[in-house]
């Protein structure tokens, strides 16, 4: 989909890259920030490294595109989460707003992508990209939550894609649009059936090739589905954020680990 963004709109881009260091540890040799996207390193955990991105002002708002582009290389274990939520507001510019996401892993790399919600407030218009690029042998827990409006309002327009490929091929392309002037039906017993907290769960492991989980409904409002390669995906909806959370924190759980 494309969007057009007012040019008077704040351009704002962050960059991480993680690689191994060849000890079993992992370095951070870009970490860069702009504008309302700063970037900082926190304590990691063994091989881990953890980044947290840092909201230095409200937004984004109408007009704007930010970009964030992280990227764990061979060998590395990269975690990065937010400080706080992302609040999509309206702003002055009645141009729509855009917020893209490039995630790269490789071979033999790891990446958690655990941001906090993003609400999509009265009166806003976000399109969000998420474009996720795996090698072989990579591995990759991604979480994505969309709440509608904020306590007591109605949402914002809001559309969202996601893609995920691995070695090249696609396993995953998906696009959602809730909010005024979304397609028919969004709010529907076939679309969010008046849930306002929308989420998702994108796991990649090499051993789901070989033992992929079934398809099954997790919980009430939450299922899981295995994809066409070693990855599954979860997909819930729920009234609130906190129940969201407490559904995908269930299902990862249910998971395990390998």
């Amino acid at each position: 989909m494309d969007r057009v963004t007012s040019p008077g709109g704040v351009r704002a881009r962050a960059r991480v890259l993680a690689r191994g260091d060849g000890r079993g540890g992992t370095v951070l040799p870009v970490l860069e920030g702009g504008g309302p996207l700063a970037v900082r390193r926190t304590r990691g955990s063994g091989a881990e490294a953890r980044v947290m991105l840092v909201g230095a002002m409200s937004g984004p708002l109408g007009g704007d595109h930010f970009t964030v582009t992280a990227e764990a290389a061979r060998g590395a274990r990269l975690r990065v989460g937010s400080a706080a939520a992302t609040l999509a507001l309206p702003g002055q510019d009645k141009a729509g707003s855009r917020y893209d996401v490039r995630l790269t892993v490789g071979e033999d790399a790891e990446l958690l992508w655990l941001p906090e919600q993003l609400i999509s407030a009265h009166g806003s218009d976000l399109y969000v990209g998420t474009c996720v690029d795996l090698a072989a042998g990579a591995r990759l827990l991604l979480r994505e939550e969309q709440v509608l409006g904020r306590a007591g309002e109605e949402p914002g327009r809001l559309t969202s894609r996601l893609t995920v490929r691995i070695e090249g091929r696609g396993v995953l392309d998906q696009e959602l649009a809730c909010g005024p002037g979304a397609p028919a039906g969004w709010d529907g017993p076939a679309g969010l059936a008046g849930h306002r907290a929308v989420g998702q769960l994108v796991v990649v492991r090499p051993g789901f090739a070989k033992e992929p989980p079934a398809a099954r409904v997790f919980e009430e409002g939450a299922a899981v589905m295995p994809l066409a390669g070693p990855a599954v995906l979860v997909t819930a909806v729920a009234p609130d954020a906190l129940r969201l959370r407490r559904l995908l924190d269930g299902a990862l759980a249910a998971l395990g680990r390998d």
